[in-house]
């Protein structure tokens, strides 16, 4: 059987160092802040907001919050995200994902301020990405980054295979785990659900990342055995969360993260780093914060 790669550890190392570096700030006279926008009532969507308000209480940052009512114009939408932005004591904003269907969300992402995105999905964050500048990276691929790296998993020179081109996992995964640094510089490919024949790219991999969002979509004959296997993408089924990797895969796998607690709490451990590495630099123009 795969040796699993649980996700809860790298948060947890993650968080710690999170903590540390806000306390840093704090003693500077800086607190650091993250403001969220929720629009609607979806109960998923409530939950996930009142747990990033609880691990910013518990890392002690600040988590002002604003709930728009479903039925909120772009307009309002927008009007809320540029209060954010011109409130010098919040030092990172989040809209919720999925908003209401009537609202665009690509266009809320676009008011962000790019110095307060958390999410590291304005095009500007993207780009720097692309260039190898610093700045916030989505949070999906970078715990994906962490994960591999605190598992010991060797990606320098590796054949890796994201399945999936979203922006908000495939595309920007593929840049990171590119570059040349320490815990990336591999061969990556990226396919798509709608790639005949994608199974002959995956099989081939060293690392196969499925980032399809379509439930199961990876199954033990995609892989090459002894192959790595990560879920990045997901789906959910009322409250049951469905990952792209068929939990069969454990079969063939010399690794593989589970179907709970793999890649979510690498995620959410990286949206907090996002938002203390933003305060740090907001910060930094008025007053130098030890680290």
């Amino acid at each position: 059987m795969a040796r699993l790669l649980p996700g809860g550890p790298v948060a947890e190392a993650v968080l710690a160092e999170v903590a540390s570096r806000v306390a840093a700030l704090r003693r500077a006279g800086v607190v650091p802040s993250l403001a969220t926008i929720l629009v609607g009532d979806d109960s998923a969507s409530a939950g996930y907001i009142r747990m990033k308000q609880r691990h910013a209480a518990e890392l002690g940052l600040a988590s002002p919050h604003t709930h728009l009512p479903g039925t909120a114009t772009q307009a309002e939408l927008v009007r809320a995200i540029e209060a954010y932005n011109e409130d010098r004591t919040v030092h990172a904003i989040l809209v919720q994902h999925p908003t209401p269907a009537h609202l665009d969300y690509p266009g809320a992402v676009l008011a962000v301020d790019p110095a307060k995105d958390v999410d590291g999905l304005h095009p500007e964050s993207l780009g720097r990405l692309a260039a190898g500048l610093p700045g916030p990276v989505p949070c999906t691929p970078a715990g994906i980054e962490a994960l591999l790296a605190f598992h010991e998993i060797p990606v320098a020179g590796r054949d890796v295979v994201i399945l999936g081109r979203g922006t908000t996992l495939g595309r920007p995964l593929s840049l990171l785990l590119s570059r040349k640094s320490r815990t990336a510089d591999a061969a990556v490919t990226v396919v798509h659900s709608g790639v005949p024949g994608w199974e002959r790219h995956t099989r081939r991999a060293d690392i196969v990342v499925a980032a399809a969002g379509v439930p199961g979509i990876v199954r033990p004959e995609h892989l090459r055995p002894g192959a790595v296997a990560i879920g990045g993408g997901v789906r959910y089924a009322g409250r049951r969360l469905l990952p792209d990797l068929d939990e069969a895969c454990a079969s063939v796998a010399a690794a593989i993260t589970p179907r709970v607690g793999g890649v979510g709490p690498t995620t959410v451990a990286m949206l907090f780093r996002n938002a203390v590495e933003l305060a740090e630099r907001q910060a930094a123009a008025v007053v130098p914060v030890e680290r």
